[in-house]
C-alpha cells in the first residue's frame, strides 16, 4: 500500500493548491523522484504546465502533459487515469482517487482551506484508510 500524506493549507482557493504542488514536485525531482500530478481536468493540466515554469524564480521543473508525444520529463501531469510509466509520487488534485493510485510509493493530497475541498478531502482520507494505506496530515 501507499504512503497518503494530506497537506492542509491556510490558503484557499485552487492557485494556493497549484503553488503547493510545484513546490512538492520540484522538491521531489531535485530528489530525483518521478513525479505524476493528476489534475481536475484538462484546463487545470494547462494551468499547473504555465505554472511549473513561472511558481518560483529561479525554478526549474522538467514537466510535460501526458499524451503530447512520448513521455521523457521526470515531472508529468494528466487530467485522466493515465500512468505515464513507474512514477514515485502522485500529487492528486482531482476529486476523487484516481484508479492507480495504489501503484504509487507516495500520493499527496493538497487541500485548500475552502470547505468544499476540505469536505472532498476528508471523504478521500476515509477511502484511502479502508484501502489499507498509511495516513499522515501535515498543517502548513
Amino acid at each position: 500500500m501507499s504512503r497518503v500524506d494530506f497537506y492542509v493549507l491556510t490558503a484557499s482557493g485552487e492557485l494556493a493548491r497549484h503553488q503547493f504542488a510545484c513546490r512538492l514536485a520540484e522538491k521531489a525531482y531535485k530528489l530525483k523522484h518521478p513525479v505524476h500530478i493528476r489534475a481536475a481536468d484538462a484546463d487545470s493540466a494547462r494551468r499547473l504546465d504555465d505554472l511549473l515554469w513561472t511558481f518560483r524564480d529561479g525554478s526549474f521543473v522538467p514537466h510535460e502533459i501526458v499524451g503530447q508525444g512520448a513521455v521523457e520529463s521526470p515531472v508529468t501531469i494528466a487530467s485522466e487515469d493515465t500512468l505515464p510509466g513507474e512514477r514515485h509520487l502522485l500529487i492528486n488534485l482531482g476529486e476523487a482517487i484516481p484508479e492507480q493510485a495504489a501503484s504509487f510509493t507516495r500520493i499527496a493530497e493538497i487541500v485548500s482551506a475552502d470547505d468544499e475541498c476540505k469536505e472532498r478531502s476528508r471523504q478521500r482520507f476515509v477511502d484511502y484508510r479502508e484501502q489499507g494505506h498509511t495516513l499522515d496530515t501535515h498543517n502548513i
